[in-house]
């Protein structure tokens, strides 16, 4: 494999399944492939579940807060503009891409707009704890018995449930009928893989791309095979896989990263959980160049003048993040740029500070801390019953209860696997597409509580 990745390969309109090559050039420039993979994910049940799904302020019931629908949403806007930002400046140093080929700017705007629009779509209900209650269960509650009927890696992509692999999933998984998954393009799920790894081993470098992984071992096939076509660099000494990142998966982690910094930061002040001295203090570090002081004076509500400030922060770090990448690019299409850009900008340590304050003022606050402790024994609970099910299912033991719960799964869950793992995943996979109010109500009705 080259030592350097090619960005002809790496803007592949290919499909899942496709037979013939897909040109740029023969393109339908009103429905543009990588346009076609925004629409596949807007338009999916999973992505619509992240309406009632906790971005970190809980089931809140005032209308400014954001879930993880208006985040991703947000997320892929910041992708759009970083996407085309670097397009232009590749599309300079690259004339051909262009030239011969056909692509444009709005080309690299689309793939990490899609790509960002589904950064969170394997994400299960609850947030972070959601993932870490669905890890717990197998590594310290009931679910650790089926060590033994799994490989190794098998049981640590239980034991570490990914969001990022679930998403993948997700997006690649066929089903009777239904081949390919969202069949998006092999650029736009490129630019969504931001650790192209297994599980195992666990970050064997410091490099970004190792800190966790991207698919599980069910998905396997599918992520060589988009590797493969996309030309990316095996990182990898033995037989473990591991891969460079697709470049513009830089990009949508960027944009994620530009947006829960500032954003989070803005719901905390909007909830009073930071008082507004602390926000004009942070948020002026990052806009003194671009602020239009009388403009701002203007402005009579806290909500009016952080709004403008977040406006112009964001707009800050997006020109700052596309300077980054173009100043590394060569580094990063070698698979040699190991961080992530926003750990690298001249904003650092500001981004720093912002961080540390919503941690103390908004992660650790008091509904934050209850939600995710509701979060834990709920899908311990919903984990317990339905693994339960599936495994008694394997062994041919099922209970009449069991036989229930069986039934109650989705019609588009097929646990007849005789495959173990794929079944247990299978139902961490229906978790996970659980909203936050979905998951309580199936937590209710295994607990008889139908009121």
């Amino acid at each position: 494999m080259s030592s350097s990745m090619n960005w002809e390969k790496l803007l592949s309109l290919k499909r899942y399944g496709d037979t013939n090559k897909r040109i740029r050039k023969e393109q339908d420039e009103t429905r543009l492939g990588f346009e076609v993979d925004y629409d596949r994910v807007i338009f999916s049940s999973e992505f619509r579940s992240l309406q009632d799904k906790t971005q970190v302020i809980p089931l809140s019931q005032t209308d400014f807060v954001h879930t993880r629908l208006t985040h991703s949403l947000e997320v892929s806007v910041v992708g759009r503009s970083l996407g085309r930002k670097a397009g232009l400046r590749l599309l300079e140093k690259y004339p051909h891409l262009q030239n011969i080929h056909g692509y444009q700017a709005n080309d690299f705007g689309a793939i990490v707009a899609a790509a960002a629009l589904a950064h969170d779509i394997g994400n299960p209900p609850f947030g972070h704890s959601g993932e870490k209650a669905i890890g717990e269960f197998f590594k310290t509650g009931n679910g650790k018995h089926f060590k033994s009927y799994l490989t190794d890696k098998q049981y640590q992509d239980l034991c570490d449930f990914e969001g990022n692999a679930n998403g993948f999933k997700i997006l690649t998984e066929s089903r009777q009928g239904r081949y390919g998954g969202l069949r998006l393009s092999y650029a736009t799920l490129g630019a969504f893989m931001k650790y192209p790894k297994e599980s195992l081993p666990k970050k064997p470098t410091m490099h970004i791309a190792d800190k966790k992984y991207g698919f599980f071992q069910c998905e396997k096939e599918s992520f060589l095979d988009v590797a493969t076509e996309l030309g990316l660099i095996s990182r990898s000494s033995t037989d473990d896989i591991r891969f460079s990142r697709h470049p513009l998966a830089y990009l949508v982690e960027a944009a994620d990263d530009i947006c829960y910094t500032i954003i989070d930061f803005e719901d905390g002040i909007n909830l009073g959980l930071i008082s507004e001295d602390y926000a004009l203090e942070y948020l002026i570090n990052l806009v003194r160049d671009t602020i239009n002081i009388s403009n701002y004076n203007t402005l009579t509500n806290t909500e009016d003048r952080i709004s403008y400030l977040r406006a112009l922060a964001i707009n800050t770090l997006i020109n700052e993040a596309t300077d980054i990448f173009m100043q590394n690019e060569s580094a990063i299409l070698n698979g040699e740029f190991d961080k992530a850009l926003m750990d690298v900008c001249k904003y650092q340590a500001q981004i720093k500070d912002i961080i540390k304050l919503s941690v103390e003022k908004i992660y650790r606050s008091k509904d934050v801390l209850d939600k995710e402790i509701a979060g834990f024994s709920i899908i311990n609970e919903i984990l317990n019953v339905f693994t339960r099910a599936v495994y008694n299912k394997h062994n041919d033991a099922t209970s009449n209860y069991d036989q229930l719960i069986l039934k109650i799964l989705p019609k588009t869950l097929d646990t007849d696997s005789k495959n173990l793992y794929d079944n247990l995943l299978k139902i961490c996979n229906h978790i996970a597409k659980l909203s936050d109010s979905n998951a309580m109500l199936t937590y209710k009705k295994l607990k008889g509580d139908f009121l």
